[in-house]
């Protein structure tokens, strides 16, 4: 296939890019610089241009807090963006393939959140990026994913890694529970659903959940740092407090690929001792 890759300077974004490399596809690259995705113009040019077979979408606008001061931003790249990737799939027959967030629920729910469960955001990066799902049509394959880890950009493995380093006690809350998920991990389960052009909504997280507190320990541990310097705090006691408000709750149940019987991605504890293991050489 030629697939053309959207985000592609991200960290889901370039592993992705990587994924559909190493198995012979013929990859378009594109970061920001390249494509605008909120400008309808490029993005009709680009991909009439390109001719991909499938169009993923790592592109967004991910500063959770700053969104809720920059709404019109937040929907100009995680809603009316979508429209326009949309309409350049169904103009050149092209598979789109969407990728969201947990952020879409209000995290009240004491269970995991499976596909058919009624999304209800609580910040404008929720609303924003469910609005995106709805942009993205029946026809693409939306993919909403959490607590995303990687070899690439911030994420809170090197966050922790870096302020380890620093020396000196590392606070994390304890009352926020998600399932932590790896980029390469969620890059090869997007490439399946785009080989076999798989319409509607998946969740594509490891296994497993855990709170920030826990897995801050657990990503001490894993390289070789004293765990007890990691101290539990509550999300009402961050000082300053966050601007968007989190989900309590974000674990993501894999039913939908369960159903169509595609593997799931492993226990997040393997994929985070692979990543240690790579970042301590």
């Amino acid at each position: 296939m030629r697939v053309l890759v959207a985000g592609a300077a991200g960290q889901l974004g370039q592993e992705v890019t990587a994924q559909f490399a190493a198995s012979v596809h013929e990859v378009v690259a594109v970061s920001r610089r390249e494509l605008d995705v909120s400008r309808r113009d490029q993005v009709i040019g680009v991909v009439g241009s390109v001719r991909p077979d499938v169009l993923v979408n790592c592109a967004a606008y991910t500063a959770v807090d700053a969104c809720e001061t920059d709404a019109e931003r937040a929907y100009e790249v995680n809603s009316w963006a979508v429209r326009h990737l949309a309409e350049a799939a169904r103009r050149f027959d092209v598979h789109l393939c969407h990728v969201s967030t947990d952020y879409v629920f209000s995290g009240d729910k004491a269970e995991p959140y499976h596909e058919w469960d009624q999304p209800d955001p609580r910040s404008v990066y929720g609303a924003s990026k469910l609005a995106g799902e709805q942009e993205a049509g029946s026809a693409a394959t939306v993919v909403r994913t959490s607590w995303l880890c990687g070899r690439h950009g911030s994420n809170v493995v090197t966050t922790v890694l870096r302020l380890a380093a620093e020396g000196g006690p590392l606070r994390f809350v304890s009352d926020q529970r998600g399932s932590p998920s790896f980029a390469p991990d969620v890059a090869a389960v997007i490439e399946r659903l785009c080989v076999d052009r798989s319409p509607g909504l998946f969740h594509v997280t490891n296994q497993g959940d855990v709170s920030w507190y826990e897995f801050v320990r657990e990503v001490m541990t894993a390289a070789g740092h004293d765990p007890d310097r990691v101290e539990p705090i509550k999300t009402a006691e961050l000082d300053p407090p966050l601007a968007a408000p989190r989900p309590a709750n974000s674990v993501l149940e894999n039913r939908a690929l369960m159903l169509a019987s595609i593997p799931i991605p492993s226990d997040y504890r393997e994929s985070l001792a692979r990543l240690i293991s790579e970042y301590m050489g």
